[in-house]
């Protein structure tokens, strides 16, 4: 199961330190709320950990149906395979 992080949509929390992290199935719905202090909650982009045999050439990632984004400027990724999400994201 994947791994991932939260943070509060307000950006801070003092109870859960700003970010969680939660072992999700890949088609379990996303949380809205802390599960430590109930703020509302985001999920977060963050990168992707493989390991043995899995390639993260274009080919490859396309063929599982994978978004790839490279980065493109400072906190600017671009869309470079896939069709999934935005074509451009914009981190802060």
């Amino acid at each position: 199961m994947p791994i991932y992080e939260y943070a509060p949509t307000s950006g801070e929390c003092r109870q859960c330190n700003g970010r969680f992290e939660v072992f999700q199935r890949m088609a379990d719905d996303k949380l809205t709320a802390c599960p430590t202090c109930q703020q509302p909650c985001e999920r977060q982009i963050s990168a992707v950990a493989l390991g043995g045999k899995f390639s993260t050439s274009d080919s490859a990632v396309a063929n599982s149906g994978f978004t790839k984004y490279k980065k493109a400027g400072d906190g600017v990724y671009e869309r470079t395979v896939g069709t999934g999400g935005p074509e451009i994201l914009h981190r802060n």
